[in-house]
């Protein structure tokens, strides 16, 4: 089954946006690699804000990272035209807006991988870090990824 066809299968569709925001891309590509700028917690209209041991649970902070997730693929996808030309996922750095004393970033950011795993199988295995931070405007992830393409 196809990238997309999965994604699909899962309920979600991914359009392409345009990548140029003015001050920087959104991702970009040079080479076999594409480089995902940060993707916050919001797809369509679901915003996920808040800190994390706070004001969300490590469960809302998983399913944040999984809306952080999709946004790296419809980077991906606005750059290659679809996501089967994905080869696999190479890199992923999580930052969770954390609360004083939080310390589970990996619970958090597994929602993103787990997605990543979900749709892409053993090309879906990735190195990852996991770092508790202030994210801007208060929402609760950000996620930015590397991904090897054809």
């Amino acid at each position: 089954m196809s990238y997309e066809a999965k994604l699909a299968q899962m309920g979600y569709t991914i359009e392409p946006v345009e990548l140029n925001t003015g001050r920087f891309m959104q991702a970009v590509r040079t080479g076999n690699l594409i480089y995902t700028s940060g993707q916050v917690s919001s797809w369509g209209d679901e915003k996920v804000i808040g800190k994390l041991g706070q004001d969300l649970t490590v469960e809302q902070g998983y399913a944040a990272a999984r809306l952080c997730a999709l946004g790296c693929l419809r980077a991906v996808k606005s750059l290659t035209g679809s996501l089967d030309n994905v080869v696999r996922v190479v890199k992923v750095l999580g930052m969770v807006n954390v609360a004083p004393g939080f310390t589970d970033t990996p619970g958090v950011m597994h929602g993103a991988s787990d997605l990543f795993l979900e749709v892409f199988g053993e090309a879906g295995r990735h190195a990852r870090s996991a770092v508790g931070m202030q994210i801007p405007s208060d929402f609760a992830v950000e996620v930015e990824a590397i991904f090897e393409v054809r």
